[in-house]
């Protein structure tokens, strides 16, 4: 098995994203699904209960595959365009199911600023009133933006922006990070099915299934 990336900034893009779900796992794993003839889409869970996806330009060997994250960041690091190895495959350690890759809604678009200040102040109560295992599950639940627009009201729960700060896919809005650093103009793109909640941003998305938590596979 093998994924070719053959353009310099689309390896600079994988290795980026592989570094970030390292961060918040060191044990992650990252499912690469073919999505056409020369892209890839990378999903990772976040540990907030939603998945985080990018979508880059390459060509999977595979259609569909779990692999190490940290031996295919080592592979890409080498340097070179040659293809690269994915090592074995984990498949069964992908126990949650993905979201659709069509049929979203776009509800509406959310200054990105808001949402780094939702983080922001989330990450305070989290300080505040977290323990040793992250932050309270009430805090997590909590929804922190409702949007409204073509027919649809999605709740936004905290853990959410969590997941897609923490991935930092919105520009300039690493950890702990200055709102007012962020362009005024940058937005993200909130979109659902009826089963689905996903924010679009400028460097990825996160998804999590509306209601209950992401589901486990059985089989």
């Amino acid at each position: 098995m093998e994924l070719r990336v053959p353009d310099p900034a689309e390896r600079e893009n994988l290795s980026t994203f592989l570094t970030r779900a390292l961060r918040i796992d060191p044990a992650a794993v990252v499912r690469l699904r073919r999505r056409g003839p020369h892209q890839v889409t990378l999903w990772v869970a976040t540990g907030f209960e939603a998945l985080a996806a990018r979508t880059i330009g390459a060509e999977l060997s595979v259609a569909d595959v779990t692999v190490a994250a940290d031996t295919l960041l080592g592979a890409v690091s080498g340097g070179a365009a040659r293809p690269i190895p994915l090592g074995y495959s984990m498949d069964s350690a992908w126990r949650t199911g993905l979201p659709p890759m069509s049929g979203f809604t776009h509800v509406d678009d959310v200054p990105a600023r808001a949402l780094v200040e939702l983080a922001g102040r989330g990450a305070e109560l989290a300080d505040e009133h977290g323990s040793g295992h992250g932050p309270p599950a009430g805090l997590l639940e909590q929804t922190v933006l409702t949007v409204t627009g073509n027919g649809e009201t999605v709740e936004v729960p905290m853990r959410v922006v969590f997941a897609l700060t923490a991935m930092d896919f919105i520009p300039h809005a690493g950890e702990r990070a200055v709102p007012l650093r962020i362009d005024a103009a940058e937005v993200v793109r909130v979109r659902a099915t009826r089963t689905w909640l996903r924010l679009d941003a400028r460097y990825g998305s996160v998804a999590r299934r509306r209601g209950p938590g992401l589901p486990l596979l059985t089989g």
